[in-house]
């Protein structure tokens, strides 16, 4: 579909800002620097205002270009959903999702979630980038992606969330771990062997902080990582007590490699699904976010958290 020429300006604008210079951009357009540059000029001049502080090291936004920004992003995915519409309209069932989520979902909630939207609608095309949750919302806020799948204790402006689940956390140890017959354990407990921490990068690291400082004795901590599969490994070689939910070391617990101990009193985690505030989804990303909430609702029955 042909663009107009503001929607164009706006593309070559947001292509720009993801860039962080004029040369880079122009690259990706396959058109010149000299070209970009004129027609950014050209935007600036019909608005009235700079879009972008020239530095030394690249470009900038100004408060007026955050504002072209937002309203960039949602005029070119409004289009995206236009065009997905009217393909839907011909019989014509294609699109494309991008998606961003954590670690511990890509093996076992991701992949189930893919087998039924592309057994549905086998011609939909789907990115999925792994990063920590915030940087997952982080990427649906900027453009960057349709949904973000993750773990957030704290709420990010521009952001819907359109489901959630809660899950409890428990200590992650081999099956022949003193702790790995109980039916529950309680944090003191875990304390008493060495531990496997998340680090800061890692959603959980705030749902289990109320907890480090409450011991009387100093925590025997064996590595603090922003990884669930590096504390996963280490936790099945009994180096530690790693920390995680239930759904996290599925394919583990499956194989009789780990086992997950529930902590007492429980302590829960928030996996939630979120789309840019006020969008409008496409048919593609509609599709994938119901097949996802339907997901997070059967592990959350299956966890008995709810």
């Amino acid at each position: 579909m042909a663009k107009s020429g503001r929607s164009r300006a706006l593309a070559h604008f947001d292509a720009i800002r993801r860039a962080g210079s004029i040369r880079a951009a122009a690259r990706g357009l396959h058109i010149s620097s000299s070209a970009l540059n004129r027609q950014l000029l050209l935007l600036e001049e019909s608005l009235g205002f700079p879009l972008f502080e020239r530095l030394p090291r690249g470009l900038r936004l100004t408060p007026g270009g955050e504002i072209v920004a937002r309203h960039a992003i949602t005029v070119l995915q409004d289009e995206a959903r236009m065009a997905a519409e009217l393909d839907a309209l011909k019989g014509i069932r294609r699109g494309s999702v991008d998606v961003a989520t954590v670690e511990t979902l890509a093996a076992g909630m991701i992949p189930a979630v893919l087998d039924r939207l592309l057994a549905r609608h086998p011609a939909v095309q789907v990115t999925v980038r792994i990063a920590g949750s915030a940087a997952a919302a982080g990427a649906v806020v900027d453009g960057d992606a349709d949904i973000a799948i993750a773990f957030l204790r704290r709420r990010t402006d521009g952001l819907r969330q359109v489901a959630r689940g809660r899950f409890r956390v428990g200590a992650v140890v081999p099956p022949r771990h003193p702790l790995a017959a109980r039916g529950s354990v309680t944090f003191a407990e875990c304390a008493r062997h060495p531990l496997v921490l998340p680090t800061a990068e890692l959603s959980i690291h705030d749902d289990l902080q109320p907890l480090f400082g409450s011991q009387a004795r100093a925590l025997q901590v064996v590595l603090a990582t922003g990884s669930i599969e590096l504390a996963k490994s280490l936790a099945a070689r009994g180096a530690g007590i790693a920390f995680a939910n239930r759904f996290g070391i599925a394919a583990e617990a499956a194989q009789a490699q780990l086992r997950f101990v529930p902590l007492r009193p429980a302590v829960h985690s928030e996996l939630g699904i979120y789309v840019r505030a006020e969008r409008h989804l496409p048919p593609a990303v509609d599709a994938l976010v119901r097949i996802a909430a339907d997901e997070i609702a059967r592990l959350e029955t299956r966890d008995g958290s709810g």
